[in-house]
């Protein structure tokens, strides 16, 4: 079993305008499906994918409702959406109860997209609620390519995130934060904090990925590819040539997934 913790898809209806507008804001980006959940679900069957995650972005306060109508529309067995709350909206709180009263496992964060530092006031009564819900909570984290690089989710914001808050189950993404891997390596690896590996095996190689990934803790690590932007398939290929221990590998693969997601 395989378990995508990080995708993306959209409404049928949106789904041109919105890839169409993410690829014109990163240069150099490719996209590897149209952004539907039914080409994503053709990805995950070639690659061997059972499960993916949706991860949902409210990029203004108002998109809230119709995000949870869509998640409410797609969940499945094969895919389990994250909507999103921006923290800027006045309901925000409310909008976290109402996430998990109608059954979501978690919610999906964007601090560039959204406008927030991670360790900013504001958001520490967001985390706080998101631990008592005993929600997900996945968030972008390191820089962002389609952005300027700025340190809105950088390690050091993280650890005193993790700190502040050890209930939370906060994953973060792209091997701790992407592009800012000299410091993941100073200030999170071998902690219990979670990391999915999406974007990451691209950029830092096969040697560098794989000291990484040995280095931090196994029930902490989890497939993910940041489908549509990498092919499903080919980042699992890159995970496999890692040449784990099988020990490693598996928990990787579904087994944390399962446990966070409660399908054990």
């Amino acid at each position: 079993m395989v378990i995508d913790f990080h995708t993306h898809a959209f409404p049928d209806a949106l789904a041109p305008r919105a890839m169409q507008a993410l690829l014109a804001e990163a240069p150099g980006i490719r996209a590897y499906l149209d952004g539907t959940v039914a080409d994503l679900l053709r990805s995950m069957d070639a690659a061997g994918i059972e499960t993916s995650v949706v991860c949902c972005i409210a990029t203004k306060p108002e998109q809230f409702e119709p995000i949870l109508k869509w998640c409410t529309a797609i969940r499945s067995d094969r895919l389990i959406p994250f909507p999103s709350v921006h923290p800027a909206d006045p309901a925000c709180l409310d909008r976290i109860r109402q996430i998990e009263e109608e059954g979501f496992r978690g919610i999906k964060l964007h601090p560039f997209y959204q406008d927030f530092l991670a360790d900013e006031d504001r958001m520490f009564l967001f985390y706080e609620e998101v631990a008592q819900r005993n929600l997900l909570l996945v968030m972008h984290t390191g820089y962002d390519i389609a952005f300027p690089r700025l340190r809105r989710a950088d390690p050091q914001k993280l650890l005193a995130i993790a700190e502040a808050f050890p209930e939370l189950r906060l994953v973060t993404t792209h091997l701790g934060a992407w592009q800012q891997w000299d410091e993941v390596c100073r200030y999170l690896l071998g902690r219990r904090i979670y990391m999915e590996i999406s974007f990451a095996l691209e950029e830092l190689g096969p040697e560098k990925a794989r000291e990484m990934i040995l280095a931090h803790p196994e029930g902490y690590l989890l497939f993910g590819t940041d489908s549509p932007w990498t092919d499903q398939a080919g980042t699992l290929g890159l995970l496999q040539n890692l040449h784990l221990p099988q020990k490693k590998l598996a928990p990787i693969l579904a087994q944390n997934a399962q446990g966070l997601l409660g399908r054990a």
